[in-house]
């Protein structure tokens, strides 16, 4: 099993810039900033893996099942688990490049360039790290903001086993900034790690 720790990446990026500490603050994602734990025990996530069940969406251990519950994701991830749920739907890799065209304030050129090397709706976290700093440069704080949201969701929230790609769909939640503070982030989470547990619960994955 490959362990992935996106913490570093979100170091590099660092606090956002004051022009946007408000909007950050505001959407409530903010604890995620600090919240990154690396654990390096290999052992003991495969065996958490090993005894992961789809059917139940529990971990079959001796002591009986056990599960990650909206309980625990809103105390140990300090995320909202009450609030609208947004319905991420499929993108095609032509509309991951509009929005990324009208929300990152990025060319049609470059982000063709970005989605054929991705080879579909997903761009790397070190472009969109890039773009975060070139829309501060430029002064285009909300574009700047949904830059620093995505790659703080790419690394976090919504990591996959790539380790270096998001997808573009996330940016559909931020298109919206004065909205986005109202999402329930806490059970999307949750959503998305039962997801990728049952993925890698599979022995060929």
């Amino acid at each position: 099993m490959k362990l992935s720790s996106h913490g570093r990446k979100v170091q590099s990026l660092g606090r956002s810039v004051p022009a946007i500490e408000g909007l950050v603050a505001g959407i409530g994602l903010s604890p995620l900033i600090a919240c990154l734990v690396d654990i390096g025990d290999q052992g003991l996530l495969s065996l958490f893996v090993e005894r992961w069940h789809q059917e139940t969406s529990s971990f079959h251990l001796p002591v009986g099942e056990v599960t990650i519950t909206l309980d625990d994701i809103s105390s140990l991830l300090h995320l909202p688990v009450v609030g609208d749920l947004h319905a991420f739907q499929p993108l095609h890799v032509d509309d991951a490049i509009q929005m990324l065209v009208d929300l990152l304030m990025v060319s049609t050129e470059d982000v063709r360039a970005e989605t054929g090397q991705c080879r579909g709706p997903y761009i790397r976290l070190q472009w969109v790290r890039d773009m975060y700093q070139r829309r501060c440069q430029a002064g285009h704080w909300t574009a700047a903001a949904r830059a620093y949201f995505l790659h703080l969701l790419g690394c976090t929230l919504f990591a996959n086993k790539s380790a270096t790609h998001v997808h573009v769909v996330f940016l559909e939640a931020l298109r919206d900034l004065s909205q986005t503070g109202r999402y329930a982030w806490g059970v999307a989470a949750l959503v998305h790690m039962y997801d990728h547990l049952n993925d890698a619960s599979i022995t060929n994955s």
